[in-house]
């Protein structure tokens, strides 16, 4: 029995973005694109994950009232305004950081959330519906961000 199994390959870039408000959702559809394009994997996997326990990664639509929405709906479900045990920082006593701030309310959006998106790839291309656009969401910034991207597939074409 013979059986055809391409060359694997595995390529990974990294995307830094400085975020200019506390939420806010960057489109980050074409930098992930451009990765994909340029790697010349025919059919595989890309996963984007942040590095970060109060950002996203999101799939939705890129409107504007759309996307002031989500916001509106993150500060109702968690509020900046509501008593938080991670920000009492006179009983907490782990991951304490010299830049430590009261972010209670963006853990718990990030919770939410979730901290990836896998998209696959087909014939070279990011496979998306026609309004999804891969969105970074900032829950407490404005702040420097690094977010991770990996791509496996076939070999190079």
């Amino acid at each position: 029995m013979d059986t055809y199994a391409p060359a694997s390959a595995a390529r990974h870039t990294s995307i830094r973005i400085t975020t200019e408000h506390p939420t806010q959702f960057v489109d980050i559809t074409d930098q992930v694109e451009d990765f994909v394009a340029e790697a010349r994997v025919n059919y595989g996997i890309v996963n984007i994950q942040t590095l970060h326990t109060t950002t996203a990664i999101v799939l939705n639509e890129h409107e504007p009232l759309l996307l002031s929405d989500f916001s509106s709906l993150l500060a109702r479900a968690a509020p900046r305004a509501y008593f938080y045990r991670h920000d009492d920082l006179e009983t907490r006593t782990v991951n304490l950081g010299p830049e430590e701030r009261a972010n209670g309310h963006s853990h718990c959006r990030a919770l939410l959330l979730g901290a990836c998106a896998s998209l696959n790839v087909v014939g070279g291309r990011l496979q998306r519906g026609r309004w999804q656009r891969v969105f970074f969401v900032e829950l407490d910034g404005p702040r420097p961000r690094e977010i991770s991207i990996l791509l496996l597939g076939d070999a190079p074409r």
